[in-house]
């Protein structure tokens, strides 16, 4: 069984952690896979968004402690500079919009996926946890970067040096994430944003991320001048001449990605 499902249909490729028994904790196959899958998303026209989330129960425990102690294992330094930092770069940088769905626990570096996710939604019963000061680690995986920019510096340290956890209707509240889902219809629901994403102008998703990528260390004229780049080579799409068109011609838009 590998520890990465992968499926695709109607333009979305579903990605799925899938070590259930261990609540999807990371262990460097796992880790690999996953950025080889995501290499694969990016590199393939026919993906057009994709959708993440754990098999079983939890979204994913963090990194398997078991192969940290392990004297045969990578070490921590690798874990961070092959494992983790790599993924959360894939998931910002790939030219598609990237759905998270957290089914259940997001704790420690799985909570930092999560949260590197264009779009996030949680099921009811889902949680956050930023587990790594009660082992007498710091974040990563981009947690420090990306957790106070969603919301505030003040709840950010609280969270990462006292270990609460957040259940998914008071991130939600918080702005961590987009929006809790009822857990009876939670995959039904994120499929369907999913091919809802994938039936978009995709080149457009794609120049919105960058965009909001580069906003955080941008100045005002710079961000400017970037939206400027990003609308001249929108305005050239397929899409948005269609777009047009079909907005003249009040009919349903048919994008290509193009």
């Amino acid at each position: 069984m590998s520890s990465i499902g992968f499926q695709m249909a109607d333009g979305v490729a579903f990605i799925t952690l899938n070590r259930p028994d261990k609540l999807n904790s990371f262990n460097r196959e796992m880790a690999l896979l996953l950025q080889s899958r995501l290499d694969e998303c990016a590199s393939l026209h026919e993906v057009r968004a994709v959708h993440i989330t754990g098999a079983g129960k939890g979204f994913c425990a963090g990194q398997d402690l078991a192969e940290v102690v392990d004297p045969n294992g990578p070490g921590m330094q690798r874990i961070l500079s092959e494992h983790y930092n790599p993924i959360i770069t894939r998931l910002r940088n790939i030219p598609k919009p990237v759905l998270v769905a957290v089914n259940g626990v997001a704790a420690g570096a799985g909570a930092n996926i999560a949260l590197a996710g264009d779009i996030v939604v949680a099921a009811q019963s889902a949680s956050f946890l930023q587990a790594f000061s009660k082992i007498g680690l710091i974040p990563d995986s981009g947690g420090t970067y990306a957790l106070p920019r969603l919301i505030g510096w003040q709840k950010a340290s609280a969270l990462m040096m006292l270990g609460d956890k957040v259940g998914a209707e008071e991130a939600e509240k918080l702005g961590m994430i987009y929006k809790v889902l009822p857990d009876a219809d939670f995959g039904a629901a994120t499929r369907a944003m999913a091919m809802q994403l994938a039936a978009m102008p995709t080149r457009a998703l794609a120049y919105i991320k960058h965009a909001l990528n580069q906003s955080a260390t941008n100045s005002l004229e710079a961000q400017l001048q970037l939206e400027d780049n990003y609308q001249q080579q929108a305005a050239a799409t397929h899409d948005f001449k269609e777009g047009v068109q079909a907005f003249l011609e009040k009919r349903a838009a048919v994008f290509t990605g193009s």
